[in-house]
């Protein structure tokens, strides 16, 4: 019987007290150093001050696969990144590269005390982040720091003295029961507001607003006119970033003309000022139609509002019905329109005309027009736009359906004379949509200048004549084309005007990759073709306003669903004429294939072949005209027919029933939206003209549409609603933001309905931590 050997039990691999690293290795630190154990055995160690081999132990584990990357950082007590750092490192310089550095600046900073006093002083000043910089000798960085340094000092101070044994820190004060948590801007030194006032103090987080209740039920009943904005202190307010949008906004002229078109609402709690913000305000946050309020949080706007919560769908709907009744939205539009050549001229001396076809997919019988985007007719209703030489618009009119740009232009004349509101001449461009040699005389009469694109065949310009021309924009950017500037004369066929000649200058655009020139005709002749050529160019600012309008504005939504009869008196083009002109152009087909056959039998008859004689008689000529004569007779008949048929008839003999959409609510929406997107533009203008942000020009949009959805402080404080906004995650966003803050603070804008003040600032962001 044979004896059974107990199994001796496996030697520990792992020490006491190490930390694994994976499953094959473990580390061992202590007062004494480090040691690496790989199964068991030791592989690496170091002294305790020793980085260099500490960093090379845990790049080998890596190196012969013992542990992951994720494992060494764990064990090492580093992050990931640290780790392929010093894999780097070793690769790029071996151990000497995992030498420790010199933490903290390399050399002497630059920022004294006298100079951060300076920086200060000039900051005060007004000057920006660039001038600052030029004007010491240090980058804009160097600027922010300098003044995130003073206001730690002043805060630190004041608001954080430092505690010692000899004197104990002074006891919070409990906040009273449902206060919730308070922000205390005096105490807070790691997130310090640039340019905050010391008076803000402590406000609660998402405060509960005033009670209004006894002013609804009172307006309910029509007792009071409306319910004014009453702001209580609230910390990290949901889209408190929507206030910077006021000044911009009271620019446009909104409220104002819209309260001396319509005066003001009916008795109820919501005033007319606060259904325009409400408006404004949905409309930036993307939801620019009445069904978008049922998608942002009530409360949350009703904060920035001043009231309880927002209205609701129905009480849009109901309040902008009140305004539709009146049927003034085209003078509210217009009287815009005015106050905005007022304010920019240099932007109203060109002004880009373009018809706008909007789709329609409902049930209404609406009249059917061609839809360029979809390239094919459909029933749709076509606008009219005005915008600036800047692409911001004007002015827009509901078309008539089928107008052609060119007659809408001639019925706009008087309504761009008003918006000029003087008698200086102004530049209008279109494209060929509008071209009419008379509409051009017309114009010029009215004082005013044509730039479009020539239309139809055109003789090209010798290449002899093409010279280079350099246009720089407004923005710095040189454009270089080879231009010919000659003068045309063009026939006037119809009008008063008809058999004269109306001249006009030619721009003439060559490129060699081209099939044929492209000729622009202008009647200025004091501007630079290169400028010239830009100008044309620019239309297409227009083209996306259009764009960017339908993306973040809902500009071709149905806005309501009402419609009305059209007029049925209304000469519209007969439809029995199009078939009545195709029967006689092909009677004219058939009349030029009979002389062909004609002509080919006559020359047979006449020329026989060598030696052959023939006589042609009358009777042979006749017979060989009978087909002729008949396809003569037939487009004669056909002329006739088509002759008969008038070329229009009312509507109600060709489309009975047809409806037209409401177009007065789409008019006072357009209103809206045409205030929400100049704010916009002019609050992407002030970040590229009036802060230091090295991407404006491509980013400027998306900065400020992310600021206004952004969070922040809600503080009144008596005459003044201070505005104090969460940093957005980007540093170089947030110090955008600041110089945009002062730029806002200039302008002194009044909170609409109230004699609030508005004073913007930013909190600046945490110090960052660096991993080693």
């Amino acid at each position: 019987m044979m004896a059974v050997m107990t199994a001796q039990p496996p030697l520990p691999l792992t020490l006491e007290g190490a930390r694994p690293v994976g499953t094959a290795a473990a580390i061992v630190e202590d007062d004494a150093g480090g040691r690496v154990f790989v199964h068991g055995n030791l592989a690496y160690a170091w002294d305790v001050d020793d980085a260099a081999a500490r960093r090379f132990a845990a790049v080998s584990l890596m190196r012969i696969k013992a542990a992951t990357q994720l494992e060494v950082a764990e064990a090492f007590a580093v992050t990931p990144a640290t780790v392929r750092r010093w894999e780097t490192r070793l690769a790029e310089a071996g151990v000497a590269g995992l030498l420790a550095e010199r933490k903290g600046p390399k050399r002497k900073s630059k920022l004294t005390a006298d100079t951060v006093a300076a920086i200060r002083q000039l900051r005060e000043g007004g000057a920006s982040y660039r001038a600052v910089g030029a004007d010491i000798g240090v980058s804009q960085g160097s600027v922010r720091n300098a003044l995130v340094l003073a206001d730690d000092v002043t805060r630190t101070e004041e608001a954080c003295p430092a505690t010692t044994s000899d004197t104990p820190p002074e006891p919070e004060p409990e906040p009273e029961p449902g206060a919730g948590l308070v922000v205390d801007a005096g105490k807070d030194c790691s997130a310090v507001a640039s340019g905050d006032p010391a008076v803000l103090g402590a406000v609660p987080v998402l405060a509960d607003p005033v009670d209004r209740g006894a002013e609804r039920a009172l307006a309910r009943f029509g007792l009071i006119a409306s319910a004014p904005p009453v702001f209580t202190g609230c910390a990290r307010a949901p889209l408190a970033g929507l206030l910077l949008a006021l000044p911009a906004l009271a620019a446009t002229g909104l409220i104002e003309d819209a309260h001396a078109t319509y005066g003001a609402l009916p008795n109820g709690f919501y005033s007319l000022d606060t259904m325009l913000c409400e408006s404004v305000f949905r409309a930036l946050l993307g939801q620019a139609r009445a069904e978008g309020a049922a998608r942002i949080d009530p409360p949350a706007l009703g904060r920035v509002l001043g009231l309880d919560r927002a209205p609701e769908v129905k009480t849009i709907r109901r309040k902008i019905g009140l305004l539709a009744e009146a049927g003034r939205a085209g003078d509210w539009i217009a009287a815009m329109a005015r106050r905005h050549t007022q304010d920019r001229p240099e932007q109203t001396a060109v002004l880009y005309v373009d018809g706008h076809v909007r789709a329609y997919q409902g049930t209404r019988r609406i009249a059917k027009t061609h839809v360029p985007r979809l390239k094919f007719p459909a029933p749709a209703t076509v606008e009219t736009w005005v915008c600036d030489a800047a692409g911001d618009p004007l002015l827009v009119v509901m078309a008539e359906p089928a107008a052609s740009l060119a007659s809408e232009l001639r019925r706009l004349i008087p309504d761009l004379r008003t918006a000029v509101g003087d008698d200086r001449r102004v530049l209008v461009g279109f494209d060929r949509g509008g071209w009419s040699p008379t509409l051009f005389a017309d114009l010029d009469a009215a004082g005013f200048d044509t730039l479009t694109w020539r239309k139809g065949a055109a003789t090209d310009i010798e290449e002899a004549l093409f010279t280079e021309c350099v246009h720089t924009d407004e923005l710095g950017r040189t454009h270089t084309w080879r231009l010919a500037d000659t003068e045309v004369a063009l026939d006037i066929a119809e009008g008063p005007r008809k058999g004269e000649v109306f001249a006009m200058r030619q721009i003439s655009l060559f490129d060699a990759a081209a099939t044929r020139q492209m000729h622009i005709l202008i009647t200025r002749r004091d501007l630079p073709a290169a400028e010239i050529r830009y100008r044309m160019g620019a239309r297409w600012r227009q083209e996306n306003h259009y764009r960017y309008a339908r993306i973040h504005f809902d500009l071709d939504s149905h806005d309501t669903y009402r419609a009305g009869d059209d007029d049925q008196t209304r000469m519209v083009p007969n439809p029995a004429k199009k078939p009545a002109y195709q029967q006689v152009e092909k009677a004219r087909r058939a009349l030029h294939l009979a002389e062909t056959l004609r002509d080919r039998e006559l020359l047979a008859a006449s020329c026989p072949p060598p030696g052959l004689t023939t006589v042609v008689t009358n009777e042979m000529i006749d017979t060989i005209n009978t087909d002729v004569h008949t396809a003569e007779t037939v487009l004669d008949a056909a002329l006739d027919a088509h002759q008969a048929i008038p070329a229009r008839l009312p509507l109600s003999q060709v489309h009975p029933g047809q409806q037209v959409l409401d177009t007065e609510t789409k008019l006072i929406h357009h209103a809206i939206r045409i205030a929400a997107f100049n704010t916009a533009q002019s609050l992407a203008r002030a970040i590229v003209t009036g802060t230091g942000y090295t991407r404006g020009n491509d980013e400027a949009h998306t900065l400020i549409r992310t600021a206004l959805a952004g969070s922040g402080d809600i503080i009144p404080d008596h005459d003044t609603l201070h505005i104090r906004l969460d940093p957005l995650p980007a540093p170089r966003h947030t110090a955008a933001l600041d110089e945009l803050c002062q730029v806002l603070n200039d302008t002194d804008t009044v909170y609409p309905g109230t004699g609030l003040n508005l004073r913007y600032s930013i909190k600046s962001h945490r110090s960052p931590r660096t991993n080693y």
